[in-house]
């Protein structure tokens, strides 16, 4: 590489920090859309972000008036934050004022625009769209497999609206080629601000050029490459011959270095307002309790959930209907796998993002599988076989219209049926007893295999297996063992949705949880495993059965996969079937609640949300989500928190050297940092942020959605998901609480020992508080700089309270 080529590279990396990464909608990533600017403080980097995307940063201000006249903003609270800022103006006029300052504003961070940049945007935004297509296309682009710059090169000739290209030849023969020509013109210390400038024109493609790019287990990358590189060389070119202008217009100041802006106080006195209802809604942990099922005994069945906000629902009503114990753990359950189902085409990353796959798991049939295996792929190729044949005469242009013609009223009635009686295609589609579950006859793969021929190898060490069933016991400060133990993963259900993937476990990367339960499930059935757990303390009683899960978010509906669960604990089985159909009745309600919906009959109310095809909102997903909770149980048993908490267990006594607490700290904390801001930012801006009404998105390529026929790939949200109406925001935009059961001390050193964590905290993208059982659970509230700020304790054991959309 030489010393240009290098200098290039860097340049485009650095200027490619700004973007976050965006990943696409069949494996759908909640991040944090502003990720590039972190290590900036909130208000410095919001305007920073809306001056290079034209994105709001702060919630409207009729946002703020709303939740000031719903007393969700404490009156003294507010005067608080605003005394601090030598602020001394009623509320009202500071809202009016605030009003008027958007009235006059609303378009000064947009982005400038011109007919010649926006040809860019539409040219580009073809060929990528062509390029990046993940088998939507019927005829795909050709030479794909030679990169996207090579592959354009060929075929950007025969596109009219490229001037001045009539072959092959007349481009560079190379991206960098291409970029060095067009940047030719201009001083080596401008070419970053311009690649800033030029990434940031279509941010919801650089951003997914930036992850698939970064992907190495991406089978389409693998196949189909394309580069940063690569998208500025087309880009610069077709503004070199379209006469588009590559530098930003000169700007005026984004104010970064101005102070905290109003819209920040208000926004801090609202987050403040809800930690204090939070903290007067958790109860002062038991000290003298052993372990989080108490003094009660041993508990009739365990269930771990993931900590995703609406596990906080179930898990209420679980523990309410019978002597069970529930608990929180990232529902990858702390396996970092790649998983590949028994019918599937291809294995996906099955943990965080921010975790990379260490293991290749797919669902291998058990010996015994017989019969339900052939069942299975018999009516399963049968199916597959009707829709190859079905999509064959719909796209066949010699068998398409007559196809339409005689198949039309029985497409008719489907989507009649589908319309009008929902709840009856629910029910069709359940309660047929079509084809055995790959589940009934498969089992994971853990064993392990050195031998595997893929870039990750098949299966689990022992050693491994050993540690991953010991990290999770230690995390959640385990010390006793039911008969049952229900590792419950989760996943959503919904029809006509391009967001589905949204609405599964983020642990998982967007797919469903119940993979990693079945394996962590397995691990600890191992009579070897629980022999060397009993070694390292983890005394696991020989009656106890491990048995995994997966919890429908849709319609809190819990699957038991206990297939292979032993007759001695049937009647365990059939107690916990019998209780978690009361858990769901009561939890579907209270969804069905929050939806608008039939309450009186929630169950069938989240049915029918689930399979109807024109229903926009068939959940609210982790819309509402505000806080996060690191500690044992006790601490938020009585509170009814609105599944809008995540929850994981913890407990400090266990965890004498601090690395639970350091390993939650730096992983799932920083995945609800970004769901949280996924959330925020939508809501405060979801035409920039998100990704507008779901009535007028059109799908593309299997990778996104445009808003309208073409532009840019949308990178967050949609409307539905977020608002209750086109002007009501569901969710409330607050940034994360986190609020740790844990001495300070403890905290503090891991904090100094983690810069990036710090740094969030410090920069206001996270607020924390700690709950030191040391000093008698005081709360102490994190100031920056590794200092802390304590208050008066909260009254201890107060009555159970709800800290709800209403009342917060």
């Amino acid at each position: 590489m030489t010393r240009e080529s290098h200098y290039l590279a860097s340049s485009i990396e650095r200027a490619a920090e700004n973007v976050g990464a965006v990943w696409p909608l069949h494996s759908f990533v909640t991040a944090n859309p502003l990720s590039g600017f972190e290590d900036r403080p909130f208000h410095e980097a919001v305007a920073e972000a809306e001056q290079l995307f034209g994105g709001r940063g702060y919630p409207a201000p009729e946002i703020f008036r709303r939740a000031w006249e719903a007393d969700r903003i404490d009156p003294g609270v507010l005067a608080s934050v605003l005394d601090d800022h030598g602020i001394t103006r009623e509320p009202d006029a500071l809202l009016d004022e605030m009003a008027a300052d958007a009235d006059g504003t609303a378009d000064a961070g947009a982005r400038s625009e011109t007919d010649a940049a926006d040809a860019v945007d539409r040219v580009l935004s073809k060929w990528l769209t062509a390029f990046l297509d993940q088998g939507q296309a019927k005829w795909s682009m050709p030479n794909r497999d030679a990169g996207f710059y090579a592959a354009w090169r060929e075929m950007a000739p025969h596109d009219s609206e490229i001037p001045d290209c009539d072959r092959p030849s007349d481009l560079p023969e190379t991206p960098v080629d291409a970029l060095e020509s067009v940047l030719s013109a201009y001083p080596q210390g401008e070419w970053e601000t311009i690649f800033e400038h030029q990434l940031a024109a279509l941010p919801g493609w650089t951003g997914f050029i930036k992850q698939r790019a970064g992907d190495d287990a991406d089978p389409w990358q693998a196949t189909h490459p394309i580069s940063l590189t690569e998208y500025l060389a087309v880009r610069l070119l077709l503004a070199e011959r379209l006469d588009a202008p590559l530098r930003p217009d000169d700007t005026e100041d984004t104010g970064a270095d101005a102070g905290v802006p109003l819209p920040e106080l208000w926004l801090t006195a609202w987050e403040e307002s809800h930690r204090e209802r939070l903290l007067s809604a958790v109860s002062d942990p038991d000290e003298s309790a052993d372990g989080e099922s108490g003094e009660r005994g041993r508990p009739d069945a365990q269930f771990v959930f993931c900590i995703d906000t609406r596990s906080e629902i179930i898990r209420r009503h679980v523990e309410a209907v019978g002597a069970y114990d529930t608990y929180g753990y990232a529902g990858f359950f702390g396996i970092p796998m790649r998983y590949q189902g028994y019918d599937a085409d291809a294995a996906g990353d099955a943990c965080p993002p921010i975790v990379d796959a260490q293991h290749r798991i797919t669902d291998r049939p058990v010996p015994d599988a017989g019969a339900a295996r052939e069942r299975h792929d018999h009516r399963r190729g049968l199916l597959d076989a009707g829709q190859s044949v079905l999509k064959s005469l719909k796209s066949n242009a010699a068998t398409a219209f007559s196809f339409v013609e005689s198949a039309g009223p029985w497409y008719g009635a489907a989507l009649a049926a589908r319309t009008l009686l929902p709840g009856r295609v629910y029910d069709a589609l359940h309660d047929t007893d079509y084809a055995p579950d790959e589940r009934e006859f498969c089992e994971p793969s853990i064993d392990y295999n050195p031998d595997g021929v893929y870039a990750l190898r098949e299966g689990l060490s022992f050693e491994e297996q050993v540690e991953y069933a010991q990290n999770a016991f230690e995390l959640m400060g385990w010390e006793e063992f039911a008969r049952l133990v229900v590792f419950t993963g989760h996943a959503s259900q919904t029809t006509n949705n391009p967001f589905d993937s949204s609405l599964d476990c983020g642990a998982c990367a967007g797919n469903p949880g119940g993979p990693n339960a079945r394996v962590l499930a397995v691990i600890c059935n191992d009579t070897d495993v629980r022999a060397e757990l009993r070694e390292r303390g983890f005394d696991i009683p020989t009656d106890t059965v491990f048995v995994a899960a997966e919890h429908d978010t849709t319609t809190d509906d819990i699957t038991l996969f206990d297939e292979r669960v032993p007759e001695t604990h049937a009647d365990d089985l059939e107690r916990v079937r019998s209780d978690l159909a009361d858990a769901r009745e009561r939890a579907a309600a209270e969804r069905a609640d929050a939806m608008a919906g039939d309450a009186a009959d929630g169950v069938r109310e989240t049915e029918r949300r689930a399979a109807d095809w024109a229903e926009t909102r068939p959940e609210w997903g982790l819309a509402g989500n505000a806080s996060f909770v690191v500690g044992p149980r006790e601490l938020t048993a009585d509170a009814d928190l609105d599944g809008r908490t995540f929850l994981h267990s913890y407990d400090w006594r266990a965890d004498a050297d601090g690395d639970a607490l350091e390993a939650i700290l730096t992983g799932p904390l920083v995945v609800t940092q970004w769901i949280n801001n996924q959330y925020y930012f939508a809501t405060v801006d979801n035409a920039v942020y998100g990704s507008g009404s779901k009535v007028t998105q059109n799908p593309v390529g299997n990778v996104g959605v445009f808003q309208g026929n073409g532009g840019d790939l949308m990178t967050g949200l949609p409307l539905q998901s977020l608002y209750a109406d086109a002007d009501t925001p569901y969710h409330q935009p607050l940034r994360l609480t986190a609020v740790v059961h844990a001495p300070v001390g403890r905290v503090t050193d891991l904090l100094r020992d983690h810069d990036e964590l710090t740094r969030l905290l410090d920069n206001g993208w996270i607020h924390l508080t700690v709950l030191d059982p040391e000093q008698e659970n005081a709360p102490l509230h994190y100031q920056g700089d590794l200092e802390w700020d304590a208050e008066d304790e909260p009254v201890a054991d107060p009555p159970r309270q709800t800290v709800s959309a209403d009342a917060d």
